[in-house]
């Protein structure tokens, strides 16, 4: 009778070509990280994590998913399962020595941040868990494609899967449970694997949540539809291979999402920056070495049969002949060229500044404006919506109702403010639609449909809550063109009312903070101060090739003031193009949002004393219109910079820090700034008054310049 080893050769459905090439990725992927740790010490490499105890889980993936067609969402130590998919050695090396060739980034991210084009790698990043609800969305993709009938023109295939794998210690991230909750939801076709060795650095599992096993924590939303397989030897390339088979099997055939818990090891140290000796004890590691799949799956594959030892040496020096090739070519290939840093920071291809968005000259009978700002929001969102299929609206509370069968019987909420009421009545379900209470979840799955290429056209339902969604819109939205190289891209409208002067909104419904987003290299920032130019400035964002956060003030959306008439579905104003609010000869104000008005107000009334002033309305925050700034400064030679955020770092110190830079010899006085108190915004509708800006405090900064 045959011992075990040879009964879980024979049952495994691997042929004896698949069990090869599994241990030959193993040790591959093993010696990869011993060069790259040599070339550490050689200083050629500067700074090097690996993937040291996870390389047989990694190649049985590589065998089980399909590059180029199902999608992949890395961590870090994923380097076997990105070489078994088809990431060569040399586009590893690559990355290592910082080579402009390198596929994942051009020299811009650290090595191990995988990301391949070809492969269906996603770029990579740093924080952990970011990738999660990525990978959601890039499978959502494939539902909502075939709901929409656009699967063709996007290129997406009925049977994707997506396959976003994680460390232990990542799962204590509130992203891993939005996007498990997510998928489960959606019955998204999304695998996750948890490579679980025990550790997140040196703080062990059961730290990090309760009973240190995630998967038992998670068979409540197993009734749900999630498939859980738990305890799977991760060191057991073909226990891992069967596993995730039926893992992918049930994510193919739309069954739900499917998590694969993965018992592996961490023999080396977290990175050459960390000792594990210093946490873990001398039994312990002697555990894991008797675990190694490096040498106990050769020993399997001998006593199977699969190679004789003659040959195990063979593969062994193929390999590492391989390696040593392609370590030379690396370390002789270019570095990036100097200037080369602002290179795919923004799209080449679409430009949002130029004259092919500027259809401003044609808006249509403007001399009696009827709509508020919100009614051409709502129209704008319409005409693009019908112009491209690819569009879809998503955010808390935006549908008409997540119950479709009621919509004939209910008017339909559409956002808290109604800017998105009707979409969902006229353009379906699958295109316009809810989501949980989660600002990472609407941003990151925004990420992955983007990156699938839909529009995205999103909604921050506050200012005051976008915060949980900064990691997504930082650390990922704003950099993915830029880290990758030009990769990957996702394109996306963030809508997002902002800023107070509500009478009651208090601290949490009345904060500014666009600074905080325009000192984000990667994202554009739009802020309009009326009807016409929302609907222009909205319809650029949604047809530019860049991430868009759209600040609405939400003070302006029913106001008289700013109101204007449906320019019609070609009409755009580009990105950096500043308008002229009023002519003036003795003083420029530059402002955008709510202050445009209590500006002009302030203008009236200094007219009676003899003071005329110029407002210029940026629109646009970042890029900034810099010429007609300058053409204002040296026009009336005093300026005033004005906005509704705090006074101390806000947007207008950076404005006010230029102009005395390069147009100081333009002044005729220093430069001034209007903006609110250095404190929160109050619930008193009297504070509120006093901590904003007034028109009376844009008359009296007038008359305290003009006095100069």
């Amino acid at each position: 009778m045959p011992d075990s080893s040879v009964q879980t050769a024979l049952a495994t459905t691997l042929t004896r070509e698949q069990r090869v090439r599994l241990y030959r990725t193993i040790y591959a992927a093993r010696r990869i990280d011993d060069k790259e740790i040599t070339g550490k010490r050689q200083n050629k490499v500067f700074f090097q994590i690996n993937g040291v105890g996870h390389e047989a889980v990694q190649a049985a993936a590589s065998l089980v998913f399909r590059p180029g067609h199902d999608w992949f969402f890395f961590y870090y130590r994923d380097r076997a399962l990105a070489y078994g998919l088809g990431y060569t050695a040399r586009e590893m090396f690559l990355g290592s020595v910082g080579a402009v060739d390198d596929p994942a980034s051009g020299g811009r991210q650290m090595p191990s941040h995988w990301g391949h084009k070809g492969l269906n790698i996603f770029t990579t990043s740093s924080p952990t868990g970011s990738q999660f609800l990525q990978a959601v969305g890039a499978v959502e993709a494939v539902v909502r494609a075939e709901q929409g009938g656009v699967s063709e023109q996007l290129g997406i295939k009925a049977d994707e899967v997506a396959l976003v794998t994680t460390g232990d210690g990542t799962c204590s991230q509130g992203e891993f449970w939005e996007a498990i909750s997510n998928a489960v939801n959606l019955k998204a076709p999304v695998v996750f694997l948890v490579e679980d060795n025990g550790y997140a650095i040196s703080t062990p599992s059961e730290v990090q949540y309760p009973g240190g096993n995630v998967a038992a924590l998670l068979q409540g939303y197993a009734e749900h539809g999630l498939l859980i397989l738990d305890e799977v030897d991760g060191c057991d390339p073909v226990a891992s291979f069967e596993a995730l088979k039926i893992a992918a099997e049930h994510a193919r055939t739309r069954k739900g999402p499917a998590l694969v818990r993965a018992k592996v090891i961490r023999p080396y140290s977290h990175s050459l920056s960390d000792d594990e000796q210093l946490y873990k004890s001398k039994a312990q590691r002697e555990a894991e070495a008797q675990r190694d799949p490096v040498l106990t799956y050769a020993k399997q594959l001998v006593t199977w049969g699969d190679l004789s030892e003659a040959q195990l040496q063979m593969l062994k020096d193929e390999v590492q002949a391989e390696i040593d090739a392609a370590w030379e070519d690396a370390d002789a290939a270019p570095r990036p060229e100097p200037g080369s840093y602002y290179r795919h920071l923004y799209s080449e291809e679409v430009d949002p500044t130029s004259a092919a968005f500027d259809t401003e000259h044609a808006p249509g009978d403007q001399e009696v404006g009827k709509k508020t700002m919100l009614d051409l929001i709502n129209a704008t969102l319409k005409h693009e919506m019908a112009r491209d299929p690819r569009i879809l609206v998503f955010g808390e509370d935006v549908a008409d109702a997540s119950r479709e069968e009621i919509l004939d019987e209910v008017k339909g909420k559409g956002g808290v403010f109604k800017t998105t009421h009707g979409l969902q009545k006229q353009f379906g379900a699958h295109r316009v639609f809810n989501t949980p209470l989660a600002e990472a979840t609407i941003v990151g799955r925004g990420i992955g449909l983007a990156a699938r290429g839909f529009k995205p056209v999103a909604e921050i339902q506050f200012f005051d809550y976008i915060w949980p969604a900064m990691q997504q819109l930082r650390d990922e939205l704003a950099n993915i063109r830029w880290r990758s190289h030009g990769a990957f891209k996702a394109p996306m409208v963030i809508r997002v009312p902002i800023a107070g002067y509500l009478m009651g909104g208090a601290t949490y419904h009345s904060q500014c903070g666009e600074s905080t987003f325009t000192h984000i290299p990667g994202l554009r920032v739009i802020c309009p101060s009326n009807a016409l130019d929302a609907a222009g400035l909205l319809r650029t964002a949604i047809r530019c090739d860049d991430p868009v956060l759209f600040l609405e003030p939400k003070h302006l959306y029913r106001q008289t003031h700013n109101k204007g008439n449906d320019p019609g579905p070609d009409f755009m104003i580009p990105f950096g193009k500043a308008r002229t609010v009023r002519e003036g000869a003795d003083l420029s104000v530059i402002t955008y949002g709510c202050t445009v008005h209590r500006a002009v107000q302030a203008a009236r009334e200094a007219e009676k004393e003899g003071i005329s002033v110029e407002i210029i309305d940026l629109r646009s925050l970042n890029p900034y219109d810099w010429a007609a700034i300058e053409r204002t400064v040296k026009k009336t030679h005093r300026v005033i910079v004005a906005h509704e955020d705090t006074l101390s770092w806000g947007y207008g110190s950076e404005i006010a820090a230029r102009i005395a830079d390069e147009l100081f010899f333009h002044l005729d006085a220093p430069v001034r700034r209007v903006a609110a108190k250095d404190t929160w915004v109050a619930y008193y509708p009297a504070l509120e008054d006093e901590i904003l800006p007034q028109p009376k405090d844009f008359l009296e900064a007038y008359r305290k310049l003009m006095a100069v």
